[in-house]
């Protein structure tokens, strides 16, 4: 490896962890905020199903939690995932996070109850899972084949999430979510020039 590669990785890592970090730093302000001066009041952004209103949540739900235990629990799989997922692109990133958040999003918005309320990253989390799991199905590379199969291995109990288990959980959101990373994963494949 030259001189000059090993500082174009370096810098591509740099831009990767400012990327993670500073949407990881602006969950957790929000978060900050939310709890100690606006004493909740942020959650209304979240998704609100069947309601004109709450369509705004497919955009910001996201980057709201109800808790921080809830913010925690999704910011390792957040940051491990999104990591992975830039190893290929950094600009993978943020075609899979545009696609989860948006069939994540309308999946909630179409089919969760009227009276609910959908915050968190989660939706975002399993369609992360969702692509890096079907990745290798649809490019049939050995490195992403084994990508998905280590990410099968550490994450794959995950799965369990799309299913209706918990109340107060978004089920909804993961299933989607999970879809929108087999469709982003469907499509990127498409995209990257044959060589």
């Amino acid at each position: 490896m030259s001189r000059e590669d090993a500082k174009s990785i370096a810098r591509e890592l740099k831009n990767q962890v400012i990327i993670l970090g500073g949407i990881v730093a602006l969950m957790w302000l929000l978060e900050i905020v939310d709890r100690f001066f606006l004493r909740g009041a942020l959650d209304i952004y979240g998704i609100i199903p069947h309601s004109t209103i709450g369509l705004r949540g497919i955009l910001f739900a996201p980057f709201l939690h109800g808790n921080f235990f809830h913010l925690a629990a999704n910011t390792v799989p957040f940051v491990t995932l999104g990591w992975l997922i830039m190893l290929r692109e950094t600009s993978d990133f943020f075609i899979v996070s545009a696609i989860t958040m948006l069939v994540s999003g309308l999946g909630v918005w179409l089919t969760a109850p009227s009276n609910s309320l959908h915050i968190g990253a989660s939706g975002v989390v399993f369609g992360y899972l969702g692509f890096l799991l079907l990745r290798g199905y649809f490019e049939r590379s050995i490195i992403s084949i084994a990508l998905s199969l280590i990410v099968g291995f550490f994450y794959g109990s995950l799965i369990w999430g799309v299913l209706p288990s918990q109340i107060g959980i978004s089920w909804q959101g993961h299933l989607f979510g999970f879809i929108g990373g087999a469709i982003a994963a469907r499509l990127l494949p498409q995209r990257k020039p044959v060589s």
